[in-house]
């Protein structure tokens, strides 16, 4: 499933990465909501958004990511990078070692497709954790900017 497709929105930090996430997995059931979900942003040259894409719903405890589906899409659409993301229905951001790893590994993948991995992030409804900044962070609210299409 995709979205926000060609919606040239453009990111400014982690904070707004982990909102918009949060916004899309909103729009889930409530059911949905407590399993796990993985998502790749898919971002132009400029870090501008070009889609977001729903890789794998999992269960209460764990989703399933592997290069192969997280970087396909990336690769036909012709992404200059990417930024992951997944929820912890548990409430907790810390990440696991499992996380860890499959970060190393989507980061390693991605610099031999010459498509950057920008940042993994882990969040919650109120909390996230940023792999690029190596710290947790609060979401905040955040306002949309129709003339810009930018988080502010």
């Amino acid at each position: 499933m995709t979205y926000l497709q060609k919606c040239k929105l453009t990111i400014k930090d982690s904070n707004h990465v982990a909102r918009v996430f949060l916004d899309l997995l909103a729009l889930e059931d409530k059911i949905d909501q407590e399993k796990e979900h993985f998502y790749v942003m898919h971002l132009d040259i400029r870090e501008r958004v070009k889609l977001v894409e729903l890789v794998s719903l999992g269960t209460l405890t764990a989703s399933l990511a592997h290069p192969r589906e997280t970087f396909r899409r990336a690769v036909i659409a012709g992404s200059a990078s990417i930024i992951v993301a997944h929820n912890h229905p548990s409430g907790e951001v810390e990440p696991p070692d499992e996380d860890t790893k499959t970060t190393k590994l989507l980061f390693e993948a991605g610099n031999i497709l010459g498509i950057k991995l920008l940042d993994h992030v882990i969040f919650t409804n109120d909390k996230f954790f940023s792999f690029r900044q190596n710290k947790e962070g609060e979401i905040k609210k955040v306002h949309i900017l129709r003339k810009e299409k930018t988080y502010e």
